[in-house]
């Protein structure tokens, strides 16, 4: 690990700060929204947007760097994300707040796809792997640093925009005059998202599922706490501690996946998340209790969309694998989109509890299809399988792509 990170630290260290810049803008968004007397529907359409951008950005990205080059392509992006950030505090209109979180999201997909060719293309074979859960590490760290920044200024100011511009601009620097050269690119061959369905129903459902999950989670839980009447300081340690829960059991979690039917996992992982996320929907708690919840849905959470990622994994062929990735991120993409808008429409309709009770029903869905099936074909033997691998949410197909290039022994078989 030590040799990873003294080849790869000035991208992760870049990573770290963009996700830093990234994170203020979710957290504080929601918030500022509020003191702009934005509704909670506007606010999901703004919050949505993003994840619109993203998954345009994740087809498109690629060929905008095989035409003009990754150092272009990082330079122009990060530059669109910084002024962006400094446009919401000036343009204080949800319809522009949404073209913005569109560019927003497009350009750090695009971002994200430079940044993992590059760490993908440093590391070896022996070294790809620890390369990549640093990687992701380092995402979350990010994101947990962000929520302290909130500390340091007024959500009604410009302040925190500035910042936040000024994060993502001392992003680029340490990448940008890395010595690491830029790595080729190539086209990935597309694998169609019927053939995909063909091969791992409960990956293909599950990931969409849990795309609606995150995008409700990270990008609406600003929007409640502000509606349910939490202060700026306890919105942002309930969002640091999501990511902390996270951080912390993707590894046990992925331990025992390698060691069971991945399947019984995902039922049960996604069985305590709609336990968890009921009570808040049917009644006020205290803080500290909603922060034990935050905790638990973040632990289940995040180590889900990685067990489904491992789960589609054992039921592929290594040729499959680079295709397959970027069907799974349109389909995360197309349930993070959904995701803002039915949160919105919930809450609007119950009020702050909707935002519970949304994320428990999608978690119930969940369940229900991993148990049915459960019962259509028999698990892969244990020792045909992949191994579990930390993967989150904003990875683009060359991430997730990587990821899934680590099969079991033998592909099990496709009945």
């Amino acid at each position: 690990m030590l040799r990873v990170l003294a080849t790869t630290w000035p991208l992760l260290l870049g990573v770290m700060l963009l996700m830093v810049g990234n994170g203020v803008q979710g957290t504080l968004l929601g918030v500022r929204g509020a003191i702009e007397g934005f509704s909670t529907g506007q606010m999901s359409v703004v919050m949505a947007g993003y994840f619109a951008g993203f998954l345009f950005g994740s087809r498109l990205a690629p060929a905008l760097i095989a035409r003009v080059g990754h150092v272009r392509v990082f330079a122009a992006l990060g530059s669109l994300i910084s002024a962006a950030l400094v446009l919401y505090a000036m343009v204080p209109d949800w319809l522009a707040w949404t073209a913005l979180r569109v560019a927003i999201g497009f350009c750090f997909s695009g971002v994200y796809v430079t940044a993992e060719s590059w760490l993908n293309h440093s590391a070896t074979n022996d070294t790809r792997g620890q390369a990549l859960s640093a990687y992701m590490i380092v995402q979350m760290v990010g994101v947990i640093a962000a929520q302290g920044l909130m500390y340091l200024g007024d959500a009604g100011g410009y302040f925190l925009f500035a910042a936040a511009s000024v994060m993502v601009s001392l992003a680029f620097t340490p990448i940008l005059l890395a010595a690491t050269p830029a790595p080729g690119f190539g086209a990935v061959r597309r694998m169609g998202i019927g053939r995909l369905y063909r091969v791992s129903p409960l990956g293909c459902i599950g990931i969409l599922i849990m795309g609606g999950i995150f995008s409700a989670i990270f990008a609406m839980v600003s929007v409640w706490g502000t509606l349910a009447g939490l202060s700026v300081r306890e919105i942002s340690l309930f969002v640091a501690t999501i990511y902390v829960g996270g951080l912390v059991f993707q590894f046990p979690i992925g331990w025992i996946s390698d060691r069971m039917d991945r399947r019984r996992l995902i039922a049960g992982v996604a069985a305590a998340g709609m336990a968890v996320m009921l009570p808040p929907g049917f009644a006020e708690l205290p803080f500290a209790a909603l922060l034990v919840i935050a905790l638990i849905v973040g632990a289940v959470a995040n180590p889900l969309y990685s067990l489904l990622l491992a789960h589609t994994n054992d039921f592929l062929e290594p040729a499959e694998m680079a295709g397959a990735s970027a069907a799974l991120l349109f389909l995360n993409g197309v349930g993070a989109i959904v995701g803002p808008l039915v949160t919105g429409w919930v809450m609007g309709a119950v009020g702050p509890r909707g935002f519970f009770l949304y994320i428990a029903t999608a978690f119930l869905l969940l369940l229900g299809y991993a148990l049915w099936r459960m019962t259509r074909r028999p698990a892969p033997a244990v020792a045909t399988t992949g191994a579990f691998a930390i993967v989150v949410p904003t990875a683009s197909p060359v991430a997730v792509g990587a990821v899934l290039a680590h099969p079991g022994p033998e592909a099990p078989p496709r009945g």
